[in-house]
């Protein structure tokens, strides 16, 4: 029998399955640490109560960063003040707010630095090989072999008395947190190059590589649009394991008293000021800051771990 053209014409329906669009990668990616990472998305949460913290301080800290007489010196934890009062009357809560902001803002310029330090060795180094890679793998030898702690305090030492011009002379931003996060940005940025070289090296050895050089492409074009995508799962996981270790770091350059300035709050420079002189009697003066530092690397780290096994395809699963 003769086919008519309307029995040509007539498509079957699509199954129901074809008819879902798959969502974009980093939307899935989102997707899947709510369902499948409980840890990871507990630590998602934590990130953004403590960032939430750092932009909203003036509005969410009942009192001012330094405002004497908040209550009365070395006061316990009450309803006026929830974590109690320092030896001047100020409120440990309100301090603990206005030191995210510090944590957060040294935390996230540091890991931008590290990120792009990362990127440009790894990336080179890997993509160019030859004396390019031995020289730049040779300097990172040397730069992981200087003890990191010392790095930042003999750099610290060394602009300790300059003013980057255009910048404030207090505050969060100012020429020492600048200087600082750059530092631990350096420090964090060279030693994660090693892990962006070898995904570097692994993109190199694909054959979509070798048909791009085969059509002529040049090194930008390759670089830009085949190699650095295909480096950027690693390279955000690295970010966000490294912020838990910027912040214990500017915690502990606070807590030595090389870090910030003392007229700004930061959870390392409570603990060394008020906390070590007082806590024997008033435990709150250490157990407050030292918890929220705990929790803020704790967070960074849980999410770290999720986005790794997520973004990792050897160790993605479903």
């Amino acid at each position: 029998m003769a086919q008519t053209q309307t029995d040509i014409l007539t498509v079957p329906p699509l199954d129901e399955s074809l008819r879902k669009r798959r969502l974009p990668f980093y939307v899935e990616v989102m997707v899947r640490l709510v369902r499948e990472k409980p840890l990871g998305l507990f630590g998602l949460l934590l990130v953004l109560i403590f960032f939430a913290m750092a932009i909203g301080a003036p509005w969410i800290a009942p009192y001012g960063k330094n405002e004497l007489g908040a209550g009365p010196r070395l006061g316990d934890p009450t309803f006026d003040n929830l974590f109690g009062t320092d030896n001047l009357g100020r409120d440990v809560f309100s301090r603990i707010v206005y030191g995210a902001q510090v944590s957060m803002t040294i935390g996230f310029v540091a890991i931008a630095m590290a990120t792009l330090l990362s990127l440009v060795i790894g990336i080179l180094s890997g993509y160019f090989g030859g004396f390019v890679d031995m020289l730049a793998q040779r300097l990172v030898d040397g730069f992981i072999a200087f003890p990191g702690l010392v790095f930042i305090l003999a750099v610290g030492a060394i602009f300790v008395d300059y003013d980057l011009p255009g910048l404030p002379k207090s505050g969060v931003f100012q020429t020492q947190n600048v200087i600082l996060a750059t530092n631990i940005g350096v420090l964090l940025g060279v030693g994660s190059s090693r892990i962006i070289r070898s995904a570097t090296l692994t993109v190199q050895s694909q054959a979509y590589m070798e048909a791009s050089r085969a059509i002529g492409a040049t090194h930008s074009r390759m670089i830009w649009v085949h190699v650095l995508p295909n480096v950027m799962a690693p390279a955000i996981t690295l970010a966000t394991l490294g912020l838990g270790t910027a912040i214990l770091l500017e915690a502990s350059l606070s807590f030595l008293g090389f870090g910030i300035s003392p007229d700004t709050p930061t959870w390392g420079g409570m603990l060394n000021r008020e906390a070590r002189t007082y806590m024997s009697q008033h435990a709150w003066l250490a157990i407050f800051p030292g918890a929220a530092l705990s929790l803020a690397v704790f967070g960074f780290n849980m999410l770290g771990d999720a986005l790794r096994d997520l973004l990792d395809p050897r160790l993605r699963t479903g």
